[in-house]
């Protein structure tokens, strides 16, 4: 689906930042960066979502979400009007998301799980994430260790409890084939980037940036 070239916001990930796009060129388009900002102590994702939709001040953006990003993509949604939503290594809702996710999001197994550990990077990170070489291993652990805690375990958190069952008409699914953190056998996107994992924007930036390019002009 081709649409006229509009303000695009860019969301990343649980733990990410900008840095993950850093291989992707998006040429001309016309493109922001949300930054996440600290939630407050048990802050409902949708009173954080109404907080960081003040930073988008065109009107009927488009918006790319990566993984956490992705979701919280369709949470903005809810409250402003979109022109499209363009998910990366992303879910739907709930039901696209492995239940294990579930369970541990209804034992609250993450409050168990000490900050450090979250941010530990090991070459089970490297797996998960689908990367294959020293240099985006490299770029995933320094990303990790940049990662503010206290976000870190309430993006976990919400995760866990995400309760979307809503996917909007507008929304454009990319995802991976590898992807070991969003297992494809539990979404149904629209496009399927070969042997991509996680890190699919950074181990396989040239295929997402001519989705993007595609999707977008």
């Amino acid at each position: 689906m081709k649409i006229t070239a509009t303000k695009i916001y860019v969301i990343s990930g649980l733990g990410v930042d900008q840095r993950v796009f850093s291989k992707i060129d998006f040429g001309s388009l016309d493109l922001t960066y949300l930054d996440w900002i600290t939630p407050s102590p048990n802050e409902p994702l949708s009173i954080y979502a109404k907080r960081i939709s003040t930073k988008i001040t065109a009107k009927n953006p488009i918006l790319v979400g990566l993984s956490f990003g992705g979701m919280f993509a369709i949470e903005i949604a809810k409250i402003i009007e979109t022109k499209q939503i363009i998910l990366l290594a992303s879910a739907k809702g709930r039901h696209e998301l492995p239940k294990l996710y579930r369970l541990a999001g209804r034992l609250k197994i993450n409050k168990l799980a000490p900050s450090p550990l979250l941010k530990f990077h090991c070459f089970l990170s490297d797996y998960f994430f689908g990367i294959r070489n020293k240099e985006d291993s490299r770029l995933l652990k320094q990303i990790l260790y940049d990662t503010d805690p206290i976000f870190m375990n309430w993006a976990i958190h919400q995760i866990l409890q995400w309760k979307n069952n809503s996917v909007p008409d507008n929304l454009i699914h990319i995802h991976g084939s590898k992807d070991h953190i969003i297992p494809i056998k539990n979404v149904k996107p629209n496009f399927i980037i070969k042997g991509a994992g996680h890190f699919m924007t950074v181990t396989h930036a040239q295929e997402v940036e001519k989705l993007l390019q595609e999707i977008c002009l």
